[in-house]
């Protein structure tokens, strides 16, 4: 999967990760980038078009598949991260209802497009799905939920003609990691090596140095192996439906 040509869209594609895949996406040829943001935006490449969306808003979402008419790849890049320690219920809750629910309900939404396009969901975690952080244990219990919500919808799409990737970051230099004292890849180059990691069909991308230390032992780990012989576990509707 390249962009040439192809339509895109990304969530929270304001700032951060989401602004570097933007800009990059744009470098790659596309004929379309939808920029999903909660706010208004605007941008000088007439290729890019604005649309309003926060992924927790079932109107929005719907407004913004009434909106968008062909889609080869969806990323859903909008994510929040809450430093917290797990004493208040409210903020686990809300890193479910934008990391976890927010993708899965665009995906949900959209996948009559990328059925018919036989397209990509791209959906943009962190290596905090693997194993947690705990200055932001809400984040990464969302991100590991998401890591398994991927894996279950690579494995129901699969037979469907659409492919489902998960990014799994190390640190990257954004607004949420800027307090953090610790070495930081660009966003640009993890947005970069996000779309070569996509055209290469990997199903787990590793786009930065801290990220990529561990590709391989992911890759060839017990729980890869373990994702490989459940995933022909598919119910018979759904095979019967591809």
């Amino acid at each position: 999967m390249n962009l040439e040509n192809r339509t895109v869209l990304i969530t929270g594609a304001n700032r951060g990760i989401g602004r570097a895949l933007l800009e990059e996406a744009l470098k790659r040829g596309p004929k379309r980038v939808y920029a999903a943001t909660r706010s208004s935006f605007l941008h000088s490449d007439k290729r890019v078009t604005p649309v309003t969306l926060d992924v927790t808003s079932a109107e929005q979402i719907q407004r913004a598949v009434s909106e968008i008419d062909t889609l080869d790849v969806l990323i859903n890049n909008a994510g929040i991260a809450t430093y917290d320690d797990l004493a208040k219920p409210e903020v686990i809750e809300q890193h479910l209802a934008v990391n976890l629910f927010g993708p899965l309900n665009v995906t949900r939404a959209f996948l009559p497009l990328l059925k018919r396009s036989k397209g990509a969901v791209v959906n943009n975690l962190s290596t905090s799905a693997l194993a947690p952080l705990p200055i932001i244990p809400g984040y990464s219990i969302s991100k590991a939920a998401t890591l398994s919500m991927t894996q279950s919808l690579r494995a129901l799409l699969a037979g469907q003609g659409v492919t489902v990737h998960a990014i799994l970051t190390g640190p990257v230099d954004t607004d949420m990691t800027r307090s953090v004292d610790f070495p930081k890849a660009s966003p640009e180059s993890v947005a970069a090596a996000i779309f070569d990691g996509l055209e290469k069909g990997e199903e787990e991308i590793f786009p930065d140095p801290m990220s990529q230390s561990i590709a391989e032992g992911w890759r060839n780990g017990v729980a890869k192996a373990l994702e490989r012989q459940q995933a022909v576990f598919v119910p018979e509707n759904v095979t019967k439906a591809a």
